[in-house]
């Protein structure tokens, strides 16, 4: 039998009957939009977090770009983004009005670090999106410490724990998490949500998510039509108690593959300082990578490249990057191979990935 990519049925293959409550609940209660769900996942995952606030909203690119906005992020300013991680991260700065300023990764940790970051800081530079990639943690005290105040994009950072065991999500000013399916914590759906410990940055980014207004009377801002629905957070209710023994399966998969070899014949991801990542993509890197890809598709085990071409390098985004040299996103974007993680992922599953590998690499 195959391995896939992503196993995001068996996890909650359990949890049917509570999900059907919980539409009930919601059916019953006939309230659809910002309703006792969202409060109450809102208040859950804060909690869990160890924020102060969380504020349900549509999806995770909304998600950034309230939180800019919410930040004091406008035009004129700089906000410093990874060019290596989903497009969404630097496509949600300019409908702020700043312009997405790009910098490198360590190619190990595939993570912004404080020089990448100091490297690209500028006198209007107003913020730094620091994407928690696949993952792994960027070091958010760090790059607080250059002066500047730090966004997480902790999309794919769901039950990662970071120094002292704090989480995502109350490392920096804000942080932004998607709720996409495939994510550690997901919707069936769409969904996101922004985390804070700063009072005014919550109230701006409620305000932001309904148009602009707090009464639906009165406008204060531009604001956008995002807001997290009672369905999509009544479902995140039941999967929330389990995120943390999620996190553990998906952090013994990686042990798994460590313990069958995988790290003699392909480069591992290294965790970032004092980070325990909840890997929410497994990603090796060979030189040569294309070999590896074609003998794991062959053996039926799920692969992917990502981020083949840098965000900096994508078409739209060409008129921000003149001149932007970036060693450590070329290396990571061409070497790099997602194979299959999951809470689930079992220990002979990963030595039939690693056999594969194997034949690819020592052949």
């Amino acid at each position: 039998m195959g391995v896939p990519l992503f196993d995001t049925s068996t996890p909650v293959a359990g949890l049917r009957a509570q999900f059907d409550a919980a539409i009930a609940r919601v059916l019953d209660s006939g309230r659809y939009i910002l309703g006792p769900e969202v409060s109450a996942f809102e208040s859950e995952f804060a909690s869990h977090c160890g924020a102060r606030h969380a504020v349900g909203v549509a999806n995770g690119t909304d998600a950034i770009t309230i939180a800019l906005r919410a930040m004091g992020v406008g035009p004129g300013d700089e906000v410093i983004v990874p060019s290596f991680t989903f497009y969404a991260s630097a496509e949600a700065i300019p409908p702020t009005g700043a312009t997405p300023v790009f910098c490198d990764v360590d190619p190990r940790t595939f993570c912004v670090t404080a020089e990448t970051v100091r490297a690209a800081l500028s006198p209007r530079t107003k913020a730094v999106l620091a994407v928690h990639l696949f993952g792994n943690l960027a070091p958010v005290a760090e790059i607080e410490a250059l002066g500047v105040p730090v966004l997480e994009d902790a999309a794919q950072a769901a039950g990662s724990l970071g120094p002292d065991g704090r989480r995502p999500g109350a490392l920096g000013s804000a942080a932004t998490f998607s709720f996409f399916p495939s994510k550690n914590l997901a919707c069936f759906g769409d969904g996101g949500i922004v985390t804070t410990d700063d009072e005014r940055i919550a109230e701006a980014a409620r305000t932001l998510r309904f148009h602009g207004s707090h009464d639906k009377v009165t406008y204060e801002l531009l604001g956008y039509n995002s807001r997290l629905d009672e369905l999509q957070a009544a479902l995140l209710r039941v999967q929330l108690p389990h995120l943390d023994a999620w996190s553990d399966g998906r952090r013994a998969a990686a042990r798994h593959y460590e313990q069958a070899g995988l790290g003699e014949l392909v480069e591992l991801p290294l965790a970032t300082d004092g980070s325990r990542p909840a890997w929410h993509l497994y990603v090796v890197s060979h030189p040569q990578v294309e070999r590896l890809e074609a003998a794991l598709a062959a053996a039926g085990v799920g692969c992917k490249a990502y981020y083949r071409t840098p965000v900096h390098r994508q078409a739209p985004m060409r008129r921000w990057a003149e001149g932007v040299e970036l060693p450590g996103t070329e290396q990571a974007a061409r070497a790099h191979l997602a194979i299959p993680m999951s809470p689930v992922l079992t220990r002979e599953q990963a030595e039939q990935v690693v056999s594969a590998a194997r034949a690819a690499v020592v052949a």
